[in-house]
């Protein structure tokens, strides 16, 4: 029997490729199997957008919403919903709350125990500055008395 994750990975494959009837199918298994399962119930909102089913794409976000009110990304998908569904202030509602989010996340403490996060690969990879090259000489100071 396949892992939750393997199973996953599997329903996401099938979403990638178009096969919303396999991906729906695999996620409700899930679901099914472990009704907190986030990511699951995140993508399946989703597969139900694609498939133009947007009252249940709503549904289904709403009820990641009540597991993670504060994800950003529950948001940006409910205010994408709502826009397909016709719902301009409702989106715009949810897009906001996703702004929001993006902000909180910015803002967040640091780790307890005063440990700082580890750069991630982007910051990493910054390009470092150049070293200012300043000349031996100087070039003259017309404004300046000769001696």
């Amino acid at each position: 029997m396949l892992s939750l994750q393997e199973q996953y990975d599997d329903a996401m494959f099938a979403f990638s490729s178009g096969d919303y009837a396999a991906a729906s199918a695999g996620l409700k298994a899930i679901l099914a199997a472990d009704p907190e399962h986030f990511e699951a119930q995140l993508a399946l909102g989703m597969v139900y957008c694609r498939q133009g089913d947007y009252a249940a794409a709503i549904e289904e976000g709403h009820k990641a919403e009540k597991m993670r009110p504060q994800e950003q990304l529950v948001h940006t998908n409910l205010s994408l919903f709502y826009v397909k569904a016709g719902n301009k202030t409702a989106a715009e509602h949810h897009g906001l709350q996703a702004r929001v989010a993006s902000w909180r996340g910015n803002m967040a403490p640091p780790p307890p125990g005063g440990n700082q996060p580890a750069p991630s690969e982007l910051e990493i990879a910054k390009a470092k500055p150049e070293p200012v090259k300043l000349p031996t000489k100087f070039p003259e100071t017309p404004w300046k008395k000769k001696t």
